[in-house]
């Protein structure tokens, strides 16, 4: 069984979409088994760890239940899904959560700094790999943000596939 945590940019722009996806599909196949369930299932020893949160985290949960993999959701709150989902997301963080194997729901009651560190936090305690939807860029000064996860990954060891296909941008003005 392979575990794979994702971490990644939140503000892609809406054509950067299906370059990140097909990357993240492209990514995913290195890590099916072709004889897995007598080659019914080629994914099913793969599980996606992920927040689920807009951007790379969605983009990841969903490529990796469409090669057949299980996935794993953290939340990093009791109140995550009401104060920190946005309306127009909610229909697939929903559908994410319930055609997920696993939901970690983490104690801390409100969504912040702290709640996200913890979650970063299990999802690499769970992982095997991290994938990475990270142009590269340097922290921006927020703790917990995606090149603060990698840095923290290859800290501990634990290694990083970077996806940033050719085309990939964030929407001007983000972080």
């Amino acid at each position: 069984m392979t575990a794979l945590a994702v971490t990644g940019h939140m503000d892609l722009t809406e054509d950067s979409v299906p370059a990140v996806r097909a990357a993240l599909d492209e990514l995913l196949q290195r890590y099916l088994d072709p004889g897995g369930d007598r080659g019914k299932n080629p994914g099913r020893d793969l599980v996606g760890i992920s927040c689920i949160a807009k951007g790379a985290d969605s983009l990841f949960a969903e490529a990796v239940l469409a090669a057949g993999g299980r996935l794993t959701v953290v939340v990093p709150s009791r109140d995550y899904r009401e104060s920190e989902v946005r309306p127009d997301d909610a229909p697939l963080f929903d559908r994410l959560v319930r055609a997920a194997d696993e939901v970690v729901v983490l104690p801390h009651e409100k969504a912040g700094r702290r709640a996200y560190e913890a979650a970063n936090a299990v999802l690499l305690e769970r992982a095997d790999r991290l994938v990475a939807v990270w142009n590269g860029e340097p922290p921006g000064g927020r703790t917990g943000g995606t090149a603060d996860m990698v840095l923290r990954a290859r800290a501990a060891g634990t290694p990083v596939d970077v996806v940033w296909p050719d085309g990939a941008a964030r929407r001007v003005g983000s972080g």
